[in-house]
């Protein structure tokens, strides 16, 4: 990206800070630092000035694509003592140009750090600068989702690539392993959280862990996936039968929540209440009696972090916008049966851009493999 975008995303920051009454503020979270410089190297800082900003480092950034690259317009200070909390030296700097207060991310900040940084800069009064820099990072610009797309491409294509092999005696773990060197192989920086892979009893779980059961005939086979890409984070989830043709339970089910997630799918558009998606999808999981045991939500909003706002939850609050990336992703799982889960990422789009957009391309088909 560019470093007029980088600019512009620090201006606008800069602007919410002036209204609150702070003329410097200290990012200290890594994916809003790489969000408004660029990059986030290990422990590195974003100072932000009335007028100029500076990344602060333990040691020099180190040009690789996961890790991103500092905007080029943005000084960049690392430190002479590589063991020192480049927070606790921007907050000096601060000081030093002659701040009086500087917001903080106080929901980043351990209760240590925080004291470390008013002991450091007494003279400053340090104020809350809350979820600034998440609030910007929601609704995104188009490159933003090239990078999501791209990254959606990649977890299609090693999805795919692994349905068309042998499945039946390899284990849970194996099958992750491999998924995880596909996208590599496939251009991902890497995967965009742990891969789950579910057989069996297993499958349909939420954040399934994948353990040494191997897939047998007649199993339930849930994936779910993700590939970072630039550092941006997509998400797919898909649910297969193997090796026969499936039961009328496993259909019944699979049916449910396919309904459920096209329910969640179709309610995505511009000034639509988060709840409102959830409850799309979650009351066609009640009507069918499945009111134990669902997910706590049925979405959320996906980039630098896999899961960051909007949660699509019973309680959330809020309206989503265009160009807001989200997963819908419900499911249900029967203990010691298995169980389904469906997962798409997919853009929030005006009706009259074609409604919601989706990036994770692969059938939903209930395949048998």
């Amino acid at each position: 990206m560019s470093s007029e975008v980088y600019a512009a995303r620090r201006a606008r920051l800069r602007e919410r800070c002036n209204a609150g009454g702070s003329a410097a503020a200290l990012v200290t979270r890594p994916a809003n630092v790489r969000y408004l410089a660029g990059a986030s190297p290990q422990s590195a800082v974003l100072l932000l000035g009335e007028r100029d900003d500076l990344l602060v480092c333990a040691g020099p950034p180190e040009d690789r694509p996961y890790d991103g690259r500092p905007d080029d317009a943005l000084p960049v200070q690392v430190l002479h003592r590589p063991a020192g909390d480049p927070a606790l030296a921007a907050a000096d700097i601060a000081r030093t140009r002659g701040a009086e207060s500087l917001a903080v991310e106080e929901h980043h900040l351990t209760v240590a750090r925080h004291r470390a940084l008013a002991s450091v800069a007494s003279r400053l009064r340090l104020t809350d600068l809350g979820s600034a820099v998440e609030q910007l990072r929601v609704v995104k610009d188009e490159e933003e989702i090239s990078c999501l797309r791209i990254g959606a491409e990649i977890a299609d294509q090693a999805l795919g690539e692994l349905l068309e092999s042998i499945l039946v005696g390899r284990t849970e773990r194996h099958l992750a392993l491999e998924l995880e060197r596909r996208l590599v192989d496939h251009g991902a920086d890497g995967p965009a959280f742990p891969t789950s892979v579910a057989t069996g009893p297993n499958a349909g779980r939420r954040g399934h862990r994948p353990t040494d059961r191997r897939v047998e005939e007649g199993d339930f086979l849930s994936v779910c996936l993700g590939a970072a890409y630039r550092g941006y984070r997509c998400e797919i989830g898909r649910t297969f039968v193997i090796g026969t043709s499936p039961a009328d339970w496993q259909i019944q089910l699979y049916d449910l929540v396919f309904t459920a997630q096209r329910a969640g799918r179709e309610a995505l558009a511009p000034g639509t209440v988060y709840r409102e998606v959830d409850r799309a999808a979650r009351q066609v999981l009640d009507a069918a009696g499945y009111t134990e045991g669902l997910p706590p939500l049925m979405g959320h909003g996906v980039g630098l972090e896999f899961d960051e706002d909007p949660q699509l939850a019973p309680t959330a609050m809020g309206k989503l916008d265009a160009c807001v990336p989200v997963t819908v992703e419900p499911g249900v799982h029967l203990p010691g049966r298995g169980g389904v889960r469906i997962d798409d990422t997919l853009v929030v789009r005006p009706e009259a851009d074609g409604g919601p957009e989706l990036l994770t391309i692969t059938t939903k088909e209930l395949l048998a493999l």
